[in-house]
């Protein structure tokens, strides 16, 4: 299926993989929230920018982060702001409540990205401590460590090849870089097994890691 939003002159094309008889994606964020929480993270886990392990119980000052902003989506389906696309666009509502585009991360670090896209700032000037996270006000710009890039990048990749969402070229050619650095291991894989379980879905740069190089921006 096909959705096309306007937005000015530009024609945005969003294509949605048919749901099969085994995808069960959430309705909306909330529903995806409570899932996430309780079947995703049921032992607790590790944040994905700071790699800070928590508990099921250990969940004081943590959040979670849409990697692919919402922000974005918002101007590429036409709907508003993110409350107005909450409430007219099923479009919008599948996209934000996809768990593979959520990770648990620290709840300040997930303000100070915002919408920043990600990149590589010059320098080591941190602000979080000993969490290896950079953010350059000026250029709308964070670097997020080197553990969790690859798993950022696959996540971009899927939003990406389920939704028809843009990544240009210089961020995209510099996200294959990340991934083919930091290639998929244990954990993230049994992630992606849960998700599927869940969501009835798989990220398919996570199984496949050679399909990336096909990827062109």
């Amino acid at each position: 299926m096909k959705t096309v939003a306007t937005i000015g002159r530009a024609v945005v094309i969003l294509v949605i993989t048919a749901c099969g008889a085994d995808q069960r994606f959430n309705d909306n964020y909330e529903e995806a929230r409570k899932v996430f929480w309780s079947q995703l993270y049921p032992q607790g886990g590790e944040t994905l920018y700071c790699g800070t392990r928590f508990s099921s119980t250990g969940r004081r000052g943590l959040n979670i982060e849409h990697v692919f902003p919402m922000s974005w989506v918002t101007r590429a389906v036409g709907c508003g702001r993110r409350k107005e696309c909450r409430e007219t666009s099923p479009l919008f509502n599948r996209i934000e409540a996809d768990l593979h585009n959520l990770y648990p991360t620290r709840a300040d670090l997930n303000d100070a990205r915002g919408s920043f896209r990600f990149g590589e700032i010059s320098g080591e000037r941190r602000m979080f401590g000993d969490c290896d996270f950079e953010v350059d006000q000026r250029q709308r710009v964070i670097e997020p460590r080197a553990a969790s890039r690859g798993e950022i990048a696959r996540a971009m990749f899927y939003m990406h090849r389920e939704y028809g969402l843009t990544i240009f070229r210089r961020q995209g050619e510099m996200l294959q870089q990340w991934h083919r650095r930091d290639p998929p291991d244990s954990m993230e894989r049994e992630r992606n097994d849960r998700i599927e379980i869940i969501q009835g879905n798989r990220n398919p740069y996570i199984d496949r890691p050679g399909l990336a190089d096909q990827l062109r921006f």
